[in-house]
């Protein structure tokens, strides 16, 4: 039996995300995730930072090859690797992954197969002041 992988994502890497997102509400955003293997649980993949790419023009293969070559040399001497692919699309009401983005996922799950894929709705409702909640 296989066991569920679990994700645990910093709150660095929640932050960049969510608002490289919202500050471009009105494209599509994309980014990866960073991170790797919990040496204690194999079960456990740690999400330690998160770096946004594109905010158009997400479907031009070069500058998306460039940009993953350059995050890995960077954050390889961190040990640190892409862990995952985040996608956001630009309607808020938009709530599927598209061709780009599942091609992207592959992609990145060739190279690490437990690799997640967060797809971000950009429908966020505001909180009263001083509530918290779960998005």
């Amino acid at each position: 039996m296989v066991a569920e992988l679990k994700y645990e994502i910093s709150q660095n890497a929640y932050m960049k995300l969510v608002l490289h997102s919202l500050m471009h509400k009105t494209t599509a955003v994309n980014g990866v995730l960073l991170g790797r293997v919990n040496l204690q649980n194999e079960n456990v993949v740690e999400i330690v930072d998160s770096v946004p790419l594109f905010h158009s023009n997400l479907a031009l293969l070069p500058p998306l090859e460039i940009a993953l070559i350059m995050v890995e040399e960077h954050y390889g001497s961190e040990g640190l690797g892409i862990v995952g692919y985040f996608h956001a699309n630009e309607r808020f009401d938009d709530a599927e992954l598209g061709i780009v983005a599942k091609n992207i996922g592959d992609h990145i799950c060739r190279y690490f197969a437990q690799a997640a894929l967060l797809l971000i709705t950009k429908s966020l409702k505001l909180c009263p002041r001083g509530k918290t909640r779960v998005l």
